[in-house]
């Protein structure tokens, strides 16, 4: 079996051309859909950044090449069809060329419409803590978060030692329940703590991601 037999596995169309999904692997926010080519796929692999092919210039192209903004990818993944390609990258800068991580930042409004702006990310911790920076930004009345960071990073570094006291008192001494219960707070406490520091969680996924390897 030769090094690129998974490629006999893709199901190009009649132009050659399959999709390609990207996804940051760190949170699973769907950053782009491009073309590739079997040469771009292969490129894709060898060099471990991602590389597609462009329709409009009919030419192999590797994402930031010019803005620098490449994307390195971790993985690679076939659908169960082989009619479609994931790419599971680390992105250096924005995926779109409008300057936001993703290219999908239209949303679809209830009444059609659509809000324009950035997206605050595909999993839960992403949202939360995009929640968190929007209260830090735009302080509204009455929001917990906001007294929270009013009170400074002592005391909400002093938070999230209570929090995590009574996590470990819910996994020795109360019902899974409670220990989710407890595990949720201390999650959302450490994200008001980065907020206030000024810290990116994209910061502790990364390090999450390097003790992976």
């Amino acid at each position: 079996m030769t090094q690129e037999s998974w490629l006999e596995r893709v199901h190009f169309d009649p132009d050659g051309l399959v999709p390609v999904v990207v996804q940051d692997t760190r949170n699973g926010d769907v950053l782009m859909v491009a073309w590739a080519t079997r040469e771009a796929l292969a490129a894709t692999r060898t060099t471990g950044r991602a590389h597609f092919w462009s329709r409009s210039r009919g030419a192999l192209w590797q994402k930031g090449e010019s803005s620098g903004h490449v994307q390195h990818v971790g993985q690679i993944r076939l659908d169960c069809d082989g009619d479609t390609v994931l790419y599971r990258v680390t992105p250096v800068g924005p995926a779109c060329h409008t300057g936001q991580p993703t290219c999908f930042s239209s949303a679809v409004r209830a009444d059609g419409g659509l809000d324009e702006g950035p997206d605050p990310g595909g999993h839960l911790l992403t949202r939360l803590a995009a929640m968190v920076r929007e209260r830090a930004a735009t302080r509204p009345a009455g929001s917990y978060t906001v007294s929270l960071l009013d009170r400074g990073i002592p005391d909400i570094a002093k938070k999230v030692g209570e929090e995590a006291v009574e996590v470990v008192v819910a996994a020795t001494a109360q019902d899974d329940a409670r220990l989710a219960s407890e595990t949720a707070d201390l999650l959302y406490h450490l994200l008001v703590l980065l907020a206030a520091r000024g810290l990116a969680p994209e910061v502790v996924l990364d390090e999450l991601q390097s003790r992976l390897r």
